[in-house]
């Protein structure tokens, strides 16, 4: 009996392979298995990987696991039958793009990416169709999603009443750049040790939410030194912990730079020579004390228990930096994954008496509805039967509301924009959070120049959105150049088009700011790293920055048909990616002519430019003021 129960067993799971063989070969094959690993993981998603060949495992609503294949998943993702021609105009690239996933080898994070846009456009359009129905009984828009607005501030005074010793600040919309939270409090207690962290969204089947910034204020020390210390760190459930990052540093002379600002500040450990003056009395001197008396100088350290402080978490361009009592203290680089966006909740922890809680600086979107020029700021429609000169498509993230407002009241103001000779749309992800998304399809609506992604905005996937440029700038509209650049880059239209004509070159162009000697970046801890996996070469291909580069017709759509048939080779900086894909053309046959302009300008603006990058809204409406006083390209405090 006993190996006859053997026999069926191992007849059983030579069948399941048998069947998982077949599914494998057949990767839009869907069939129900009974997983023998099933009690485990039934409660969690498990993503088994992201090729066109490998399958998804997720459990059903009866618990029992279900294999499905990723084209399965992608029909999560379709586009309903009844949403209106206006609303269609933000998913044009949408149909083309439903299947990345397939052809996404070399890109982290994919798969997930995906699956949390099933989540996040199933939500979206159970959303709308609320609203559609509110709608249909008063006939105008919900006071629901009126009152859904992302605020640009949030506040809690007294903090301390309402939670000891682990108090949380929602942030509705996530953080972006130049985004800030200000605690107020004074460390107490017998230990007097805090935190602030800055939490994520939980995936489905987590518990535990990601903690985008780990901010532990030590004032007693730990088991490494007994000086206090900050320690900074993030946590996943798929990473753990990761590197810390302490301040003051046990290794002072690798002291990295974020933001051009230290990762620790040189005064925080060294002597604290205001404390010691403070000792001295007005009638004694430091030469008039003995050795016996001598005072010893204290190490300076931003926070004390029993003083009241400060503190202000700021997110900036590569990373956030911490300042306490108007001092730089730290600062922390982004790690990939862990992005400012993800944020939800502020959680502040140990012993500290908070005062207030201050998130400011957060993104809004405007209220059309008050917008005095809204007719001016709306896309031109596109020319029917002619082709433009130049298609723009602009990296934006789903809650950089007011970055894109700044582009559209500045060089989209351009007449060769609005007469349709130069076509711009913004080329945006979903978001995690529904309230970002309800916010982002209105945008859309009322503006007609964005294109949603069927995927989660991650950084690692933003060459997905070249590929969706390319498709756009060949399939949706016919132009003769496709220039990609970032929404917090300031772009010369008229000087754009003149650069092109003089070129004289319409087949085989990469233009731009040229690198042609650039070494991959070998440093696991920077957000480029780029491991010998994922290039192997000793240095890259000729290719453009971002901010602004061009590329003609031919190479834009040579781009798309070749990401279409699985031949285009996925790489995590994009514009690196672009080079890439430029010199395997050059190495197919094509006559490739690169054009080197320094007027783009990746770092910041400088006088004469042709593209001014790291732009912030304020400074984007400057420089446009000063192109219409002054008609010369003069960058902001000049």
């Amino acid at each position: 009996m006993k190996k006859l129960s053997g026999g069926l067993i191992l007849v059983s799971l030579f069948v399941l392979l048998l069947l998982r063989y077949g599914m494998v070969e057949n990767p839009l094959a869907e069939m129900s298995l009974p997983s023998p690993f099933s009690r485990n993981n039934s409660q969690h998603l498990h993503w088994v990987a992201a090729g066109v060949d490998e399958l998804v495992v997720v459990p059903n609503p009866k618990n029992e696991s279900e294999i499905i294949s990723i084209g399965s998943l992608m029909s999560h993702l379709s586009i309903p039958l009844n949403l209106s021609a206006e609303e269609l105009l933000s998913l044009q690239t949408w149909k083309h793009m439903v299947h990345l996933v397939n052809h996404s080898e070399g890109l982290a994070q994919a798969v997930e990416a995906v699956k949390e846009a099933v989540t996040a456009w199933e939500g979206l359009m159970s959303s709308i169709e609320d609203e559609r129905v509110a709608r249909s009984g008063n006939g105008s828009k919900s006071k629901r999603l009126k009152e859904k607005q992302c605020p640009y501030s949030v506040i809690k005074m007294n903090a301390s009443e309402f939670s000891v010793g682990d108090f949380r600040l929602k942030i509705p919309c996530g953080l972006v750049q130049g985004s800030s939270l200000t605690v107020i409090g004074t460390p107490q207690g017998i230990l007097g040790n805090f935190k602030i962290d800055l939490m994520g969204t939980a995936l489905p089947g987590e518990q535990d939410p990601p903690i985008i910034l780990h901010y532990n204020v030590r004032l007693l020390g730990d088991k490494l030194t007994e000086n206090p210390v900050i320690v900074q760190n993030t946590w996943t459930l798929a990473n753990d912990w990761g590197p810390e990052e302490r301040c003051p540093s046990p290794d002072p002379d690798n002291n990295k730079k974020v933001d051009d600002l230290d990762q620790c500040s040189e005064v925080v450990g060294g002597d604290d020579k205001q404390s010691f003056t403070s000792k001295l009395s007005s009638h004694t001197s430091a030469k008039n004390l003995s050795k016996d008396e001598g005072i010893k100088p204290r190490r300076y350290f931003p926070f004390k228990q029993g003083y009241l402080a400060i503190s202000t978490l700021r997110i900036g361009t590569e990373g956030i930096q911490m300042s306490v009592n108007g001092k730089h203290i730290t600062s922390f680089a982004f790690r990939e994954a862990l992005e400012p966006w993800l944020v939800n909740e502020a959680r502040i922890l140990g012993d500290i008496k908070l005062l207030s809680v201050l998130a400011s600086g957060l993104p809004t979107s405007e209220d059309s509805e008050h917008v005095t020029d809204l007719e001016l700021l709306k896309s031109a429609p596109l020319p029917i039967h002619k082709d433009v000169d130049l298609f723009i498509g602009v990296f934006s993230t789903a809650n950089n509301f007011k970055q894109r407002m700044a582009v559209r009241r500045t060089w989209m103001q351009y007449p060769a924009v609005r007469s349709g000779i130069v076509a711009v749309r913004f080329f945006v992800g979903l978001h995690k959070n529904q309230l970002v998304n309800e916010e982002l399809w209105n945008e859309a609506g009322t503006y007609g120049d964005i294109q949603l992604m069927p995927f989660v905005d991650y950084y690692s996937l933003i060459t997905w959105k070249t590929v969706a440029i390319c498709i756009y700038g060949t399939n949706i509209v016919s132009a003769k150049y496709v220039m990609k650049t970032d929404d917090d880059a300031f772009v010369r239209i008229d000087e754009m088009l003149s650069s092109l004509n003089r070129t004289i070159v319409t087949h085989g162009l990469l233009y731009g700011r040229i690198s042609n000697d650039d070494l991959p970046n070998r440093n696991p801890d920077s957000k480029w790293y780029i491991s010998p996996e994922e290039w192997s070469g000793q240095k890259y291909p000729p290719w453009a920055h971002g901010p602004g580069y061009v590329v003609s017709k031919d190479i834009a759509n040579a781009v798309y048909m070749q990401h279409k048939k699985g031949q285009l080779k996925m790489f995590k900086l994009e514009d690196v990616a672009m080079g890439i894909w430029t010199d395997d053309m050059k190495k197919r046959g094509m006559h490739v002519k690169y054009v080197n302009d320094d007027r783009i300008h990746i770092g910041g603006c400088e006088e004469g430019y042709l593209v001014a990058h790291y732009q912030q809204p304020r400074e984007m409406l400057c420089l446009w003021q000063k192109l219409r006083e002054t008609n010369q390209p003069r960058c902001c405090g000049e």
